[in-house]
């Protein structure tokens, strides 16, 4: 199915986007992740064929270099993050994709969501590789990724940009913290930690050239009460802190929801951990929206306070919204999803006002244009503007209403007023529910595509078997 992204690029085009933030996967391109072992021109030749149609419809191609597909020799051979070999190695792979692509690619992304890299690889083994290094692991692997992403900016700013004029930036996927009683000065602070421990763990040493002290402080006190000689928190050299400062041409934000923080005291003796060391709790209001994933809630108010907190400690510096989207519980078919609209209207709404207040926004990227693997949860969570059928051979896309919804949205490039926007609502449920009605007849024609191609072969193959066996038992009564 390799050619159906002809298709999905049609689909864009349709959609009228600006842009598209496609990820590429290391393993692809170089199989054992090293340059100078093997180069899978095939792979080469994909993302070729991607770049030149994107272009060619008018779709600037952003590209991120890393979306969590780390090569598996890697893993095997260096233990991953956990080894600071990967660092020159990574560099390796970006300096090829920026001489193979980047006459045509502008906007790289080193790193997409790294915090997951991190903390579910390698704290919580959640994602791969499955690593449970409590306490230690996910800080390990976050220090490594964020000198790996320096060296490649540096690479990409000595030898690249002068030729190319693009630029590089990394995507930073972080939840919004709000304190659960604005009164008390625990929950302010319990608040603003939790967002440096986030968005900051990785922002601060970029943007400022060190962790968020708060990260410092409480790490490095509850590693001493462990009876740790040196703090869990790995720590920048002055030349390392220098390197890494400024290491940015622009910040990428992926963004989804919001909690209630307070705070929580952990005593020490549970042991090392990520969470615990935060001294905080999370809670959410049973009154937000919860259409889809179980940690994704609807709290539009959250997507604004996020970027005012990025133009505020990081200098306004130019944002991307790299990720912004929501998902769905219901398992069979639903093309009327208007749940979906009310939160694209909510978070982007919400987005407009941080612009008016002076944050620095370029760009909005929704998650995502298709149904598609969600890393964990497999295919059972769906965020995509199009249904995929996955249990048709032909993985068939079907517009769902918000396809219609977020086209006039890119047209208008915002709300013009609230009865246009009611109208392109009512619309757009008006096209799905007929949608609906022809798509309803798929379930039969899997079916029966299932029974053409499963059920008949073997059918077929039994009757052959039972044939000869008749066979062999006529042969010996005749003898």
């Amino acid at each position: 199915m390799v050619n159906m992204y002809q298709d999905d690029i049609q689909l864009l085009k349709d959609l009228k986007v600006h842009y598209y933030l496609l990820s590429m996967s290391w393993p692809r391109i170089l199989p054992t992740g090293i340059k100078t072992e093997e180069v899978n021109e095939m792979g080469i030749q994909f993302y070729n064929d991607t770049i030149n149609s994107l272009l060619e419809n008018n779709i600037i191609p952003f590209v991120s270099l890393y979306h969590w597909d780390l090569p598996q020799a890697l893993q095997e051979k260096y233990g991953g993050w956990q080894n600071a070999s990967l660092i020159n190695y990574f560099n390796d792979y970006a300096n090829l994709c920026f001489e193979t692509f980047g006459d045509r690619v502008k906007y790289w992304i080193t790193f997409s969501n790294p915090w997951a890299v991190a903390e579910e690889g390698y704290e919580t083994g959640k994602h791969a590789p499955g690593l449970k290094l409590s306490g230690t692991g996910a800080y390990k692997a976050a220090h490594h990724i964020i000198k790996t992403h320096a060296k490649v900016w540096h690479s990409y700013d000595k030898t690249w940009r002068r030729e190319q004029q693009g630029m590089v930036g990394i995507s930073l996927t972080s939840a919004w913290g709000e304190p659960m009683d604005l009164s008390n000065q625990d929950d302010i602070d319990a608040a603003e930690r939790y967002v440096q421990f986030y968005l900051g763990w990785f922002a601060n040493p970029i943007y400022r050239g060190d962790y968020p002290e708060v990260m410092k402080e409480y790490i490095g006190r509850k590693s001493a009460q462990q009876g740790l000689g040196l703090t869990r928190l790995p720590i920048f050299s002055a030349q390392e802190k220098s390197y890494i400062k400024g290491t940015s041409d622009f910040l990428g934000i992926g963004h989804f929801t919001t909690r209630y923080i307070t705070r929580k005291n952990y005593p020490s003796l549970q042991g090392p951990s990520y969470y615990t060391d935060r001294d905080l709790q999370e809670l959410v209001d049973p009154k937000w929206p919860n259409p889809g994933s179980k940690w994704l809630y609807s709290v539009p108010w959250g997507f604004r306070r996020l970027l005012n907190f990025a133009k505020t400690h990081y200098g306004n510096p130019l944002i991307y919204v790299t990720e912004n989207g929501v998902s769905e519980k219901i398992y069979c078919i639903q093309l009327c999803d208007e749940w979906r609209m009310e939160y694209l209207k909510g978070y982007i709404n919400e987005m407009l006002k941080a612009i008016n207040d002076g944050v620095n926004v370029n760009g909005y990227t929704a998650w995502s244009l298709l149904d598609k693997f969600e890393w964990n949860k497999g295919f059972s969570e769906r965020f995509g503007f199009y249904h995929v059928d996955f249990q048709n051979k032909n993985k068939h896309r079907h517009p769902k209403a918000s396809v219609q919804y977020y086209k006039k949205i890119i047209s208008a490039n915002g709300f013009p007023n609230l009865r246009q926007v009611e109208s392109w609502y009512y619309k757009a449920l008006e096209t799905c529910s007929t949608t609906n009605q022809l798509v309803s007849e798929d379930p039969l024609t899997t079916h029966m595509e299932m029974v053409t191609e499963i059920v008949v072969p073997i059918a077929f193959t039994l009757c052959i078997l039972i044939s000869a066996v008749l066979l062999v038992i006529l042969l010996r009564k005749c003898n």
